[in-house]
């Protein structure tokens, strides 16, 4: 039996998917084993290989983006656990991330990664900061 909904979220009611081809949703009325990609990962889930299931769609209200929007939702019974890095990938990001704040000219690790369009620290671009006396 069908929950009672107002009239524009009845227009988005097709758990069948008849209307839409996919089962479809109003917001916050699809079934709990349904998520978003974001509500997985937050359990620490990924989708698995498994394609959308269902969609949950809402008007937009906010300006410049009017119509129709749209959710994709994917079973959380075939979802499966996140990888996780291993020692040697983590090892070879935190080498990465240092070489990106590691300044050429003053060999120096700022604590911040080094703009692109000076390619050096802030110190070496502009040179070391006058005190004021």
């Amino acid at each position: 039996m069908n929950p009672p909904v107002s009239r524009i979220k009845a227009a988005f009611w097709d758990p069948t998917g008849a209307r839409y081809s996919i089962p479809t949703w109003p917001w916050r009325m699809s079934p709990p084993h349904l998520m978003t990609l974001r509500q997985l990962a937050a359990e620490g889930l990924r989708p698995g290989g498994q394609g959308v299931q269902a969609q949950v769609l809402w008007r937009s209200r906010r300006h410049g983006a009017p119509g129709v929007r749209a959710a994709y939702l994917y079973d959380v019974r075939f979802a499966l656990p996140k990888r996780t890095a291993t020692p040697a990938q983590l090892e070879a990001l935190a080498k990465a991330n240092a070489a990106r704040r590691t300044c050429p000219d003053c060999g120096l690790d700022v604590g911040y990664v080094l703009p692109r369009r000076f390619g050096v620290c802030l110190d070496c671009h502009y040179g070391p900061a006058e005190v004021a006396a």
